[in-house]
């Protein structure tokens, strides 16, 4: 008897390898998540908490009912204040003279995390669900290139084939039934929504006119205007080598020391008071204008607590150079370059900066706003002697007018330069803009 062969089992699908995915639970990466795995990869999903309002359980549970091979949820909220936000506010930094960076700076936080699970899983990709066209494309995967040169980067919304399968939100939910994901309950969102411990940023819908303002109702990290009391309160905050060290209520006589602790705590602070709301039009690195409403409210006290004290215990010519590099800095900050050549430069010149900014500064927060009202520095560059106009002991008035001829050398000298000119060619004043009048004066 000759027995039939036993059939050949079938071989085992090949996995293109790991992916490390940046997951929040919603629809569009819960899609790319299944997404890669029809393209066979393994997915780990990665949730970065950096103090938005999440459900980072439920993320985790719904990951791994899709298939994830592993979930990560990483609080990256402490080293997100001491590692970002507090250089960013060493800096003063703003980009576009308003905008103080909430999301920009979150991202290579997010993203670097991100590399080191990668890295840790042996993953040969990482992924995201930023769009085409925004920033935050641009500045996780900046990130992803400069910590990882090899990493392949798998952005789906750039992808022609997955764009061409999900056209819309219509193509998005029919293939979440398709592959059992849950679907969003309730209505969907209004705005564009990017939030975390910093700020909370509002985008698109009606915003994408400039002319309509926001609803009053939208706000979440500040109160409604209709509440903000009527009294200011004051909060003392005190610095060393620039870096906030306490934050201190007079009114509720609460204290906090520990990084992540006093800014949540300043958070709490300016929501009351309504402090750290902007609605601007701005410019996008890739190119677009783009209209965004921002709440940042701990971060706004904080800067000007911080430009206060600056002025009482850091050199005026140190002053200067820095407030150069701001622009520049937030510049860096706001197109994803965190981790550059540039930026190492910066962050250097910037800490330098900071040596010796001692001391607290009392800031009034009062109905949207908030002014510093004091300050004192055990390394203050003010001298009550010098500045007094009563006291002449320490500084000669007398002192001024050699100060004033010295400084106005090469005013005289250029005058007489121009002078002789137009002596010489009478139709070159009209060359001149406002020195104009007064040459013609002299030759008149």
């Amino acid at each position: 008897l000759q027995l039939a062969p036993p059939p050949t089992p079938a071989l085992p699908t090949m996995s293109k390898g790991k992916v490390v995915l940046a997951y929040s639970g919603g629809l569009d990466t819960s899609v790319i998540l299944k997404y890669l795995q029809d393209e066979d990869y393994e997915v780990i999903c990665y949730c970065a908490n950096v103090g938005q309002d999440d459900d980072f359980a439920a993320a985790e549970k719904k990951a791994l009912s899709l298939g994830a091979s592993k979930v990560y949820v990483e609080d990256l909220r402490k080293e997100f204040v001491t590692d970002f936000i507090f250089p960013a506010v060493g800096a003063n930094a703003l980009y576009e003279s308003r905008y103080l960076l909430g999301t920009s700076l979150a991202r290579p936080c997010i993203a670097r995390r991100q590399i080191e699970i990668a890295k840790k899983e042996g993953a040969v990709a990482v992924s995201h669900g930023a769009t085409g066209k925004g920033n935050d494309q641009v500045r996780f995967e900046l990130t992803f290139y400069a910590l990882a040169p090899h990493i392949q980067v798998i952005a789906p919304w750039r992808d022609a084939t997955f764009i061409s399968k999900f056209k819309g939100r219509t193509d998005l939910l029919n293939y979440a039934r398709e592959k059992g994901i849950a679907m969003p309950s309730g209505d969907k969102p209004p705005y564009s929504m990017d939030d975390n411990l910093m700020h909370i940023s509002y985008e698109s819908g009606n915003l994408e006119d400039p002319a309509c303002p926001i609803e009053e109702s939208a706000y979440s990290k500040t109160n409604m205007m209709s509440t903000w009391p009527d009294k200011p309160e004051i909060v003392r905050i005190s610095f060393k080598d620039g870096i906030p060290v306490s934050v201190k209520s007079k009114e509720s006589g609460k204290e906090e020391t520990d990084p992540l602790a006093l800014f949540l705590f300043l958070n709490e602070i300016a929501r009351v008071h309504g402090i750290g709301r902007i609605d601007i039009v701005e410019n996008r690195f890739v190119g677009i204008k783009s209209r965004g409403v921002y709440e940042t409210p701990g971060a706004t006290i904080l800067r000007c607590a911080h430009i206060d004290i600056e002025c009482i215990a850091m050199d005026r010519e140190v002053m200067k150079l820095r407030d150069m590099l701001m622009p520049k800095f937030a510049e860096i900050v706001y197109n994803g370059f965190w981790f550059s050549p540039e930026m190492d430069f910066m962050l250097a010149a910037i800490g330098k900066s900071q040596e010796l900014i001692d001391g607290w500064v009392d800031v009034a927060c009062f109905k949207g706003h908030c002014m510093a009202i004091a300050r004192a520095s055990p390394c203050s560059l003010y001298s009550g002697d010098l500045a007094s106009m009563e006291s002449v002991d320490a500084y000669d008035p007398a002192d001024a007018g050699g100060f004033i001829r010295v400084n106005s050398i090469r005013l005289r000298a250029h005058r007489e330069i121009l002078e002789q000119t137009l002596a010489k060619d009478p139709k070159r004043l009209e060359a001149f803009g406002t020195y104009a009048p007064a040459i013609a004066d002299k030759t008149d």
